[in-house]
């Protein structure tokens, strides 16, 4: 049985579960299909196979799942899991599992219940709740745990970032930096915005954002990635006087802020959550690679070390 054995596996705080909902729908090539119940550990496909569950939704998990799926580290099988928040997701290779899994609770018994080896956790930066849920899940399961997480944006010459810890404080900082705002922040915590009624927002999200939101606000529903001249005449064509966005890393969005930058314009820069203490993180797909390939085979009577 494989174990990677400087993983860290320190015990965090219990966290409450989230509704679980009707079961999670599994996707595998082409057939869809609700995942079976088990009374005990899943069977392996094919011998010694090492199950890896990707928890994703980014670009980065997108990428992990394509290279395993490629074999680029042999004898593995790979899950990834869906939250479902978005309407039409990118879908990536190998088993693909959608919904909830009930929490930390939910989620370490499906570790066990489905012979997962590894736990990768890809999901967005700001994704806090699901990675301290992975956390104890992992440590609860033995089950070893690495964080793929691209690298947060850092101001650059010209810059006019406004740091904050919360799109609350985001919010409070604005009726002293501009009227008009471009909003990058997501469909979900729009309500701290929701009481500005003298600003005016553009924002732009992948699906329709949740109530409340903004009472003057236009919507733009749009997937990057994005361009700088893009980016530049969306500025020029809204007369944006401020933007707003989390530190979510990565080139898809980072145009913005080349193009806030250039019309000299403020931004305020949402600061990541912390990942759990202890976690491993992997900057790149190709880290999280290494990382799996440094598997030591233990045999197959299904011990998984001392995580247990």
């Amino acid at each position: 049985m494989p174990w990677w054995p400087d993983a860290p596996h320190g015990a965090l705080p219990g966290h409450g579960a989230g509704p679980a909902g009707p079961g999670p729908v599994c996707f595998s090539g082409r057939r869809d299909h609700r995942l079976p119940r088990r009374s005990g550990p899943a069977p392996r496909k094919g011998p010694d196979r090492v199950h890896v569950l990707i928890l994703g939704g980014t670009t980065e998990a997108r990428r992990l799942a394509e290279l395993l799926a490629a074999d680029a580290v042999p004898g593995i099988r790979v899950t990834t899991s869906l939250a479902g928040r978005v309407a039409a997701p990118r879908l990536p290779p190998g088993e693909v599992r959608v919904g909830g899994f009930g929490g930390a609770e939910g989620l370490a018994a499906w570790l066990d219940e489905e012979g997962v080896d590894a736990l990768v956790d890809a999901t967005h930066p700001f994704a806090g709740t699901i990675s301290l849920n992975a956390a104890k899940a992992a440590a609860d399961a033995g089950v070893p745990l690495l964080a793929l997480r691209r690298p947060g944006w850092a101001p650059v010459a010209g810059d006019v970032w406004h740091e904050t810890g919360s799109l609350a404080e985001a919010a409070e900082s604005l009726p002293s930096l501009g009227r008009r705002v471009f909003l990058t922040t997501g469909r979900t915590g729009l309500a701290a915005f929701a009481a500005l009624d003298d600003l005016w927002f553009l924002v732009r999200s992948v699906d329709a954002p949740e109530a409340p939101v903004p009472s003057r606000m236009e919507l733009l529903l749009d997937r990057g990635p994005f361009t700088f001249d893009g980016e530049r005449e969306l500025l020029r064509r809204h007369r944006i006087d401020v933007v707003v966005t989390k530190d979510s890393g990565g080139a898809a969005t980072a145009p913005k802020l080349a193009a806030a930058r250039a019309a000299r314009l403020p931004v305020v820069v949402v600061r990541r959550p912390p990942l759990p203490a202890g976690v491993r993180v992997a900057a790149g797909p190709e880290q999280a690679l290494e990382w799996l390939g440094n598997a030591e085979r233990r045999g197959p009577n299904g011990d998984r070390g001392s995580g247990r």
